[in-house]
């Protein structure tokens, strides 16, 4: 399992998230493309921009709120916020 100074030390250095990632496409933090890869399982970790931000489930999660679990919020569906990002992101 990582250590609190890793997950520390990874938030500190993660980029800008990405027009895809703050659509909820990919996850946060290892970049896994939701529209690709139907295995993984998003959750909600924080909001940017009254957006979700999503993670897969498990360590990314962790790593992003701090719980596996992320945030107690249902995320959109996929095709909504497929829907929204080629809409311009509304």
């Amino acid at each position: 399992m990582y250590s609190q100074d890793s997950i520390s030390g990874r938030r500190r250095g993660r980029p800008e998230p990405t027009a895809e990632t703050l659509a909820g496409l990919t996850c946060l933090i290892c970049g896994t493309d939701y529209r690709n890869a139907p295995g993984p399982e998003a959750v909600v970790v924080s909001h940017r921009d009254d957006k979700q931000l999503l993670a897969c489930h498990g360590t990314c999660a962790r790593m992003a709120s701090g719980s596996v679990n992320g945030v107690d919020e249902t995320p959109l569906p996929l095709a909504e916020r497929v829907r929204r990002h080629q809409a311009g992101g509304s």
